[in-house]
């Protein structure tokens, strides 16, 4: 009898133990909003302390889950909700440290909530706050498998949720129904929107299909066998897909710091995320590794009963002391730090910036993409370049103070919420980098260089064919999706819809050749200048030109304003890409080689009628 108690008095200390971990982890990770969204080190502690709370956390309901399921009543949606927690967390710290790892990690407790069905009884429950918590998994599970390119995974997903909300509305009539509805119809044009150009099989069987993305156009393709890439080998950064670059010492910096802001209105969105947010943040960030390699992984070692996720410990990325953290001196990370900014006020958008300025280490950069409506000026004789051309609406959102909104073209230009160029002049003290996607981007060319640092400005046309202007305006910026993917833009400008796997390999190489070749006739103007005292490229440039990053932005632009150079449908210099400082053209924009490449690629993919006349290709 006395051992009786005694087992009976053990269980019920696991369970006051299990009640304390649990309330103890809801409170640090409700605590996670509250903490500061810019600066580094104000919440690495507070993350440090929540992921060692639910490390013990998982670990606990693992090593007794018997006593649990017995004597406390553990149903599989309380663990599929500390599961899905954990995910959260892990998929919040990549968006602060920009560690695409962590990304693997959600994906990997994610996707255990789905294959151990952990809410598979949340409708028998009749609590309709608990379909409401398996709606938002399912949501977050895309927003990470769209980051990881798993498109597969996603349209099954989809599938999924459509189901569920079905279910959700049939048995509970809530009043969310509507917006429920919304979020999957958001979803569902999101990804029809990122599918610019499909790449097929080799097996592929014939059916009709046609894309939206362009001038309309149908092939025969197989939707089984089909792999839908809009970024081809654009995506992330890899050792095969970094540009070469032959360094010189004068190659100092390290882009450690990113805005990527989005504020145009019409375009398809998921998760505060615009297509051109979610190309660019991709185009800046390195390919993660296999998760087996990251410490911090509890997802690892799937073993037990039900193969949940196993824990292991803090993260060590972004940690000061750590490997890849920065401080005084030259550790990087392999990422730069990211932050993403979703339709900002004007002050929450100089605010970033003053914090991004402040974070740069010693031969740290700044980066500042921006995707925007433009907000343009009514003044005949402007004096003012900073002020009086316009500039980019930032927010919607109407000022409580004088009434103020957004200005639109041909109305008032001087806005609240409108990033002038002038609003740029005091980050200028440290090096910086901006790309500037909008209908009005050629107003950021005039930015002074005042304090001497090394400055690069890239903007995107202001204008583009009609035959692509309601599908660039909801199915993201032509500009950005150069950057992103060149192959994929210049298949989209000619018309192609889709391309079979091996021939897309094929010209690939060519954008290969075109980026190996651009990056050594950069180098040879710098030679050229110092051996010949001809001044054929701005310094600035070559001072980027080191880091991975900043290279790759450069030579995709180069692709970008060669293709459209050339194309017959981009008629007119407002349809063509501009930079400051300017890049050389007869050493480089409008070189031969290039050219030739271009003409190449062109008559590889049978679209060579949309350039103008050149020389015959091989």
């Amino acid at each position: 009898m006395v051992k009786m108690e005694s087992t009976e008095e053990q269980d019920r200390k696991l369970v006051l133990e299990f009640c304390h971990l649990l309330e103890k982890s809801k409170q640090l990770f409700n605590g996670l909003r509250d903490l500061p969204q810019y600066g580094h080190r104000q919440w690495q502690a507070y993350f440090g302390r929540t992921f060692d709370v639910y490390t013990k956390l998982w670990k606990f309901q693992q090593q007794h889950r018997m006593v649990l399921d017995s004597k406390y009543g553990l149903k599989r949606w309380q663990i599929g909700e500390i599961a899905s927690k954990i995910g959260q967390l892990y998929y919040h710290y990549y968006l602060r440290t920009s560690e695409t790892n962590y990304l693997n990690e959600a994906y990997q407790f994610y996707a255990a909530i789905r294959g151990r069905a952990y809410y598979s009884r949340a409708a028998k429950e009749d609590r309709p706050d608990l379909m409401v918590k398996k709606l938002r998994y399912y949501a977050r599970f895309i927003v990470v498998c769209l980051l990881l390119k798993k498109m597969k995974l996603v349209r099954e997903l989809v599938t999924e949720l459509e189901k569920q909300i079905q279910e959700y509305t049939n048995t509970y009539e809530p009043e969310d129904h509507l917006e429920w509805s919304l979020v999957l119809e958001e979803i569902k044009g999101f990804i029809k929107a990122e599918a610019a150009v499909a790449v097929l099989h080799a097996d592929s069987n014939p059916i009709i299909l046609s894309h939206s993305t362009g001038p309309a156009i149908r092939r025969r393709t197989s939707a089984t066998t089909l792999t839908d890439v809009s970024s081809g080998s654009g995506s992330r950064l890899s050792p095969l897909t970094t540009p070469p670059c032959e360094r010189s010492p004068h190659m100092t910096l390290s882009l450690q710091e990113i805005l990527i802001v989005g504020s145009a209105c019409e375009q398809a969105k998921f998760s505060e995320l615009t297509m051109d947010m979610f190309r660019m943040l991709q185009t800046l960030e390195r390919e993660p590794t296999e998760s087996t390699t990251n410490p911090l992984s509890m997802a690892h070692g799937l073993h037990g009963h039900d193969a949940s996720p196993a824990a292991s410990r803090i993260p060590p990325y972004g940690v000061p002391g750590s490997k890849g953290y920065m401080e005084n001196g030259r550790a990087f990370r392999d990422n730069p730090h990211k932050y993403l900014l979703y339709k900002p006020s004007i002050s929450q958008l100089l605010v970033f910036l003053a914090s991004g300025s402040k974070e740069l280490p010693l031969g740290g950069a700044l980066l500042l993409y921006m995707s925007a409506d433009g907000c343009f000026s009514t003044t005949k004789h402007p004096e003012d370049f900073g002020y009086e051309l316009g500039g980019l609406a930032t927010s919607v959102k109407r000022d409580s103070v004088d009434g103020g909104g957004l200005s639109c073209r041909g109305k008032s230009y001087k806005e609240n919420h409108c990033l002038y160029p002038g609003d740029l002049y005091p980050f200028t003290r440290r090096p910086m980098f901006v790309v500037i996607d909008s209908d009005n981007s050629f107003v950021f060319q005039h930015i002074p260089r005042y304090f001497g640092q090394p400055l690069v400005v890239l903007m995107s046309p202001q204008d583009v064919p009609p035959a692509f202007q309601a599908d660039v305006q909801h199915h993201g910026s032509l500009f950005t999706l150069f950057l992103h993917s060149p192959l994929t833009a210049l298949c989209y400008i000619c018309n192609v819809g889709d391309v079979p796997i091996h021939h897309w390999e094929r010209c690939q190489t060519y954008v290969d050749r075109f980026i190996t070749e651009a990056s050594r006739l950069v180098t040879r103007c710098r030679i050229d200048e110092i051996e010949q005292g001809i001044g054929f490229i701005d310094s600035s440039y070559v001072q980027f030109f080191g880091d991975d990053f900043l290279r790759t932005l450069i030579l995709r632009f180069v692709f970008c304003d060669v293709v459209l150079r050339l194309h017959r449908g981009f008629r007119g210099r407002h349809m063509r890409p501009r930079c400051e400082p300017q890049l050389p053209a007869n050493e480089l924009l409008e070189h031969p080689s290039l050219s030739h490449i271009i003409f190449q690629l062109a008559s590889a993919l049978d679209v060579r009628g949309h350039f103008s006349e050149g020389p015959e290709c091989d």
